[in-house]
């Protein structure tokens, strides 16, 4: 069987001051993340980031948009806790990825994207947007001044019309701290390994996660995401083509001590609201991660102010719960989104995609 991607017609590549601001719009919804990772478990954040800025460069230049790379947050949530052991995460990313290659190529996201309805894919995105101001607050929360400095500095730029070049001035400063506590880096190119944390293991958990993430990616990093390029970029890209880049991007990463990745909405609103408009944010922010893949075997990315993340994903949460209800208009849809995004929040994005599947199928029948 051959496998393709249906091919974008505008693929151009912009390399400007907003690019770069947007590309780095995208890595607050990744970075921390990443960093927990790399300090809980045994994962090489090294070979992990150079995962990510190999794909992200990948998927700029193909799509000619500035789509998300992001980690599959379930899995690699499930990983930080230590309910999925290295092998066992390596074994769900590859099956994730089986899965999203085999439906995408088959057209089974493009029906379903028919069948569960706008209003549940809007409130998939509010469901994003509430776990990411979460996040954003606990990560705030680590050191409370620094955070309410870095909020006074983002909102400072924004009133004077910068709001994407408040996310250099304040990552910048988190730069300058992290070296100031851990002192400079020495560069290390990574070694090539295949699973370089040891060979994967299918297990039970690695089932259940699997499960649990394809929920999330299906609403999310496919059909919400398809949706979010229309809305933002005027784009028409197909979730089943979403689907088909996620399934290649895991079942190559991963043998190569990469961690399962997705696309995601939430993401793609971070560049949007930095200022990215074109494949040139991936182009630049994998590079970023390439160069970052160098020296992250030392101390200075651990070092980094988490509280001045958690202030950036404060605006990304925010531009991405704007999209989820702006164009909804009739107050039955509005309660289906805020449902949905609720749940999502309470309990799992997967089970509100569910749930919210369903309710939306019996509103409709009640209006037939």
């Amino acid at each position: 069987m051959a496998y393709a991607v249906e091919l974008p017609a505008d693929t151009d590549l912009e390399f400007t001051t907003n690019e770069l601001t947007g590309a780095l719009g995208d890595s607050v919804t990744v970075l921390p993340l990443l960093v927990a990772l790399g300090a809980t478990t045994t994962v090489s954040l090294p070979h992990v980031l150079v995962g990510f800025g190999v794909f992200q460069i990948v998927w700029g230049v193909y799509y000619g948009l500035p789509l998300s790379v992001e980690p599959m947050k379930a899995l690699i949530g499930l990983a930080i806790v230590g309910t999925l052991p290295d092998a066992e995460l390596a074994a769900a990313g590859l099956l994730a990825g089986g899965v999203l290659l085999t439906v995408g190529q088959l057209g089974l996201v493009g029906r379903l994207q028919r069948v569960v309805g706008e209003p549940v894919i809007r409130g998939v995105q509010l469901a994003v947007a509430l776990l990411l101001l979460e996040a954003a607050i606990d990560l705030s929360l680590d050191n409370p001044p620094v955070a309410v400095a870095g909020l006074a500095v983002v909102g400072l730029l924004a009133l004077v019309g910068y709001r994407g070049a408040s996310v250099l001035v304040v990552l910048g400063l988190g730069g300058v701290v992290a070296v100031a506590t851990a002192g400079a880096p020495t560069p290390t190119v990574p070694t090539l390994a295949v699973f370089p944390a040891g060979p994967p293991s299918i297990s039970a958990a690695a089932l259940e996660g699997t499960v649990a993430q394809l929920g999330m990616t299906i609403g999310n990093a496919a059909i919400a995401t398809a949706l979010l390029c229309g809305d933002l970029y005027d784009r028409e890209i197909s979730a089943d083509t979403l689907s088909t880049s996620m399934g290649i991007t895991c079942l190559a990463a991963v043998p190569f001590g990469g961690v399962p990745m997705c696309h995601g909405s939430g993401g793609l609103a971070g560049k949007y609201a930095f200022g990215a408009r074109t494949g040139g944010a991936n182009v630049l922010l994998g590079v970023g991660y390439l160069a970052l893949a160098l020296v992250a075997a030392g101390a200075v990315l651990a070092a980094f102010p988490m509280a001045i993340l958690g202030v950036l994903l404060v605006v990304v949460a925010l531009e991405l719960a704007r999209a989820a209800f702006e164009p909804v208009a009739d107050a039955r849809s509005l309660a289906v989104v805020a449902g949905v995004g609720v749940v999502g929040l309470a309990i799992n994005v997967g089970v509100a995609f569910a749930l919210g599947t369903v309710v939306f199928w019996v509103l409709s029948r009640q209006r037939e």
